[in-house]
């Protein structure tokens, strides 16, 4: 059984980490990206630039709301998770896949998730900080996030 993989990417603003976004999701199998809100979409030179065209491999959507695709995404069974900080957050590692399909969320540079799209994940992960910075690039982040639901997914 295969497990559908999405990306999420709420309101960025480079268009350089959309890019990266989309070349990692096309590596790491994912099923469609959902950008959402002030984030910037295709075609764009810049995105493309970093992409090296995976924007034209991987499906995507626009939506002015998250929630609207959210809640689509939640009533066909999609475990909806979040990459951000929390009281809620478990780190990465100790995540648990329980649907036959997932959803990661990511976040906008400065702001980070909001709230109201915290509130409406299933799950919340974090990934540890050591030093003392405590955060990381969202691509970087995003990266990491997307190879472990692969290793995670029923092959």
């Amino acid at each position: 059984m295969s497990h559908e993989r999405y990306l999420l990417l709420d309101n960025l603003r480079s268009l350089q980490n959309v890019g990266a976004l989309f070349r990692t999701a096309d590596g790491a199998g994912f099923s469609k990206i959902y950008l959402t809100g002030i984030t910037p979409t295709p075609p764009r030179k810049e995105i493309s630039k970093t992409a090296l065209w995976a924007e034209l491999s991987v499906p995507w959507e626009w939506y002015e709301n998250p929630i609207e695709i959210l809640t689509l995404l939640r009533e066909n069974s999609v475990q909806i998770i979040g990459l951000e900080q929390s009281p809620r957050s478990i780190p990465y590692t100790e995540l648990i896949l329980n649907s036959k399909a997932s959803c990661l969320i990511l976040w906008n540079e400065i702001s980070g998730v909001s709230q109201s799209l915290l509130q409406f994940s299933d799950t919340i992960i974090e990934i540890p900080m050591l030093g003392i910075k405590q955060s990381l690039n969202v691509g970087t982040a995003g990266g990491i996030c997307m190879y472990h639901l692969l290793e995670l997914a029923p092959k």
